[in-house]
């Protein structure tokens, strides 16, 4: 078989040819991008991913991708593809079973070491003992030297990614990416000005400023703007869940409220979907603490609006249905909650994907679903005696037993006022949805919680007004007990046992008393045998005796 000679010209015909068909469809996909409208945008990735497929390294193939995907909120997708990037996520290869865990990085309070770590160079740490010259390391050094900073090649890396992990919830992550991309930003410039005459440097300030005065119709924010407003959103955020924190922990539970409460009642800017569902967890747990149990029982139902598998929600809203009492709807959570942890033990996995956070780590799960099969036999035994009807309804209200009737309308009306199930659903306003098409599912969640958990407020005020009537009932009865008793003793006044009432006769005028003291004398002790005596309709026995002179 005969084999023909490849000739150096055919492989420079082929690598260019390779190189033209890239160059042409970043070219397409940059004009389809520049149009801004949702279908070209979408055509776009489907041209980049083709150039993708010939050079998977291109640079701007992949950057222009990323911002495709930011421009479709495609959020997820971003953090996939720039997941290496995140700075809290750690992928541990497990040699056993060659399973992946995920363990987030804890976070320290400074986000420059973090930055810093970020940019390091994330070969390994050598002895400093050792001193060997290695001529690859000389070379990337040169090299540097002479081409750009390697760092600015992944400014776009940083920016992009930063913002998508903003919408996603991961804040932490988000401000120390933003901030990265804003200090890469900054050398930049600082190397072109330096590079650029005085008359240069006037004139791109001269732009920038009058690009940021004001002009009508309002013009598009520049990346720079975007970044620095949402870096701004993004500190706000995280120093008020600090804050809520830091007061929890101290046991001032009504601050707490109040800090969660300004992020979540915010109207100046929605915040994202991952952030609310956390504050309302941490805002549940508060009420929690200070014996709010209808509260703590809405913020869990929006928590697990928001985030359908979040473990601890489902464990506090067990926990409090367990303390009211209302044991059949706590079962239901715990079987819920066994449902999710055979799932995780069966995928090996937590749900989601690998960057989404948990409070709970994978080697608890077999532990707790032992403790939760345990807890379900005992539910279940409670509600086989007929347990399921003594519901504390005093505490789902909040009020103090032996409350009176306009203590109990009070707490009702403002239980109405803030679960009605037509008013559950505002918080959804408030909420920076990462995926639009969740919308309609979450407000679904929604108000079936908030529904029920309005029907069970109104069948305790239900029962505690019952109650109080008759309670009120008994008392007016007794009082007029009282009244009626009072009124005959009035009238018919009882007489003292041992006494004798006599009455017909005239006043006795003084005269000779010496004639009658014989006779005293003498009945003397047939008095004291009737003043022993309980009855008094006997006849008394007389004796008349002669009375001599």
């Amino acid at each position: 078989m005969a084999v023909y000679p490849v000739l150096n010209g055919d492989k420079k015909h082929w690598w260019f040819t390779h190189k033209k068909i890239v160059d042409k469809y970043i070219k397409d996909a940059r004009s389809l991008m520049s149009s801004e409208e949702q279908n070209d945008v979408a055509s776009a990735i489907h041209l980049l991913d083709a150039a993708l497929s010939i050079s998977p390294r291109s640079e701007t193939a992949l950057e222009l991708k990323a911002r495709s995907l930011l421009f479709l909120r495609r959020f997820k997708d971003v953090v996939n593809m720039l997941q290496d990037y995140i700075p809290s996520l750690k992928l541990t290869v497990n040699e056993e079973d060659g399973s992946y865990t995920y363990e987030g990085s804890s976070y320290s309070s400074s986000s420059a070491q973090l930055s810093r770590k970020l940019l390091s160079n994330s070969s390994p740490r050598r002895d400093s003992s050792f001193k060997c010259f290695s001529v690859s390391d000389l070379k990337n050094k040169i090299m540097a030297g002479i081409c750009k900073n390697r760092d600015q090649d992944k400014q776009w890396r940083y920016v992009v990614l930063g913002q998508a992990c903003c919408h996603l919830g991961l804040m932490e992550d988000a401000l120390i990416l933003l901030q990265t991309g804003k200090r890469l930003a900054t050398a930049e410039f600082r190397r072109l000005s330096v590079s650029l005459s005085d008359d240069s440097v006037s004139l791109l300030l001269s732009e920038s400023s009058s690009s940021s005065s004001y002009a009508y119709p309002p013009r598009k924010l520049s990346e720079c703007e975007t970044v620095t407003n949402l870096l701004a959103h993004t500190k706000n955020l995280l120093r008020r869940r600090s804050a809520g924190f830091a007061a929890f922990d101290a046991g001032l539970f009504s601050d707490s409220i109040r800090h969660f409460s300004k992020i979540l009642d915010g109207r100046r800017r929605p915040a994202p979907q991952g952030f609310l569902a956390d504050c309302y967890m941490h805002r549940a747990a508060a009420y929690k603490s200070a014996g709010k149990i209808a509260e703590a029982i809405a913020d869990c139902n929006k928590t697990l609006a928001l985030e359908p598998s979040c473990i601890h929600a489902l464990e506090t809203r067990a926990a409090l249905l367990e303390t009211v009492r209302c044991l059949p709807d706590s079962l239901h959570d715990l079987e819920h909650l066994k449902i999710l942890y055979n799932t995780i033990l069966r995928d090996r996995k937590l749900p989601g994907p690998p960057w989404k956070r948990h409070n709970v780590k994978y080697r608890e799960i077999p532990g707790k679903l032992c403790e939760l099969t345990t807890k379900s036999k005992k539910l279940k035994a409670k509600i086989a005696n007929g347990e399921i009807g003594n519901v504390d309804y005093y505490g789902l209200v909040g009020v103090r037993r032996g409350c009176t009737r306009s203590e109990l309308d009070r707490a009702n009306l403002l239980l109405c006022l803030r679960h009605k199930p037509d008013k559950a659903l505002a918080f959804i306003e408030r909420c920076d949805f990462f995926d639009q098409n969740e919308i309609s599912s979450v407000k679904d969640r929604a108000k079936m919680s908030s529904l029920l958990l309005y029907r069970l407020i109104q069948r305790g005020y239900s029962v505690l007004a019952a109650t109080i009537a008759e309670e009120e009932q008994r008392k007016k009865m007794m009082a007029l007990t009282q009244t009626s008793t009072k009124t005959v003793e009035e009238h018919e006044p009882v007489e003292n046992p041992g006494t004798i009432k006599i009455t017909g006769f005239a006043d006795i005028k003084p005269g000779n008393s010496n004639a009658f003291q014989g006779v005293f004398c003498r009945d003397l002790a047939a008095v004291g045998s009737l003043l022993s005596r309980t009855g008094f309709n006997q006849p008394i026995p007389m004796k008349y005796d002669a009375i001599s002179c």
